[in-house]
């Protein structure tokens, strides 16, 4: 970890605004009219699936499965007994840790530039997130830029609008926009989406560690389990409760904002054609704030998107506490006047 000084001159210019459709990927066919699905070919050009990619999506499937299957040991280890009080503390603070380090530090952070921190926070909040199972910290960025560039249009890696708007398509789409996306043939360019990162030393160091790290984010609540109730078999119920049932939570809460938040709730802001992003409370909590997302696709640079009264952004509280003790700064808060300009 570096030293505790800010960026460089040549990182905040680095600092990502609007994303662009780069040359490399497919461009919205002047066909697609929003409603029906995506035309043919709309996507980047599939490369050929080798013993890498095969590899990827075993793996991909292994992290999406066996989540589930450890709640359905759960469900069963539960059945006429109780939890450990320390396997659901482990799991709150597992959970909020790397929660954070998803919407703080890979969303708001690195992703939009909604805010500038000093070296050690970016390479924290990079690791917290990394911890989440999400995908490595360049690949995510990348994936989530590309997806602001083709908000619900052709080339948008995640849309529920793929398959079109009829009753069919949309439970099909949703499926995809769910999770479905992830076993896709479709790989986002990071060179063209996430330079700025692929630039920073200690971020591509976070990158490559991720399998390290993927086992950390399984092995800490073994052993703090372990280390609280002294027996291999508390060990295993933190594993199962802290380690698989919290990154599964997180899993799902995360591709609900892909999914759900692009398909129900409301939109008192206005975003660009096509893109359908809207606010749905009932996720806000559980998302650290993230569920606020018409406002999001509204103004995605604004560190704040619960902007209404009554929208709980625990995300925001973050960065305003981080800002008051210096770790971040050129915060990019929500103006009363760019607010109202956004609304509908």
């Amino acid at each position: 970890m570096s030293s505790m000084a800010r960026s460089s001159p040549t990182a905040a210019a680095a600092r990502p605004t609007a994303v662009t459709s780069p040359p490399s990927v497919a461009q919205p066919s002047q066909r697609y009219d929003g409603a029906g699905p995506f035309p043919a070919g709309a996507d980047a050009p599939a490369a050929p699936r080798g013993i890498g990619e095969r590899l990827y999506v075993v793996v991909t499937g292994v992290i999406v499965v066996a989540p589930f299957l450890a709640l359905g040991l759960a469900g069963w280890l539960l059945w006429g007994s109780l939890i450990h009080p320390a396997d659901v503390l482990l799991a709150l603070v597992l959970y909020v840790v790397t929660g954070l380090g998803v919407t703080v530090g890979f969303h708001r952070g690195l992703t939009h530039g909604g805010y500038q921190s000093v070296r050690p926070v970016r390479v924290a909040l990079a690791v917290a997130g990394s911890l989440s199972f999400q995908g490595d910290v360049v690949g995510w960025v990348a994936t989530h830029r590309r997806h602001h560039a083709f908000t619900d249009r052709p080339g948008d890696p995640h849309s529920p609008y793929r398959y079109g708007t009829q009753l069919r398509g949309q439970l099909r789409g949703l499926a995809h926009a769910h999770v479905g996306w992830l076993f896709r043939n479709d790989p986002t360019c990071a060179r063209r989406y996430a330079p700025d990162l692929l630039a920073d030393r200690d971020i591509r160091a976070v990158s490559r560690a991720f399998p390290a790290l993927c086992v950390l984010t399984l092995a800490l609540p073994f052993v703090l389990g372990w280390a609280i109730g002294g027996t291999w078999q508390r060990a295993l119920t933190a594993l199962l409760w802290a380690g698989l049932v919290r990154v599964a939570l997180l899993h799902h809460v995360t591709w609900s904002v892909n999914s759900l938040c692009h398909m129900i709730g409301s939109r008192p802001f206005r975003t660009r054609r096509h893109d359908r992003a809207t606010n749905l409370w009932p996720l806000a909590l559980l998302s650290f704030g993230e569920s606020w997302h018409n406002l999001h696709h509204a103004d995605p640079t604004s560190a704040r998107h619960g902007v209404d009264r009554g929208q709980i952004d625990p995300s925001a509280a973050v960065i305003r506490l981080f800002e008051r003790v210096g770790w971040v700064y050129d915060v990019r808060w929500p103006t009363p006047e760019r607010v109202t300009a956004r609304r509908r």
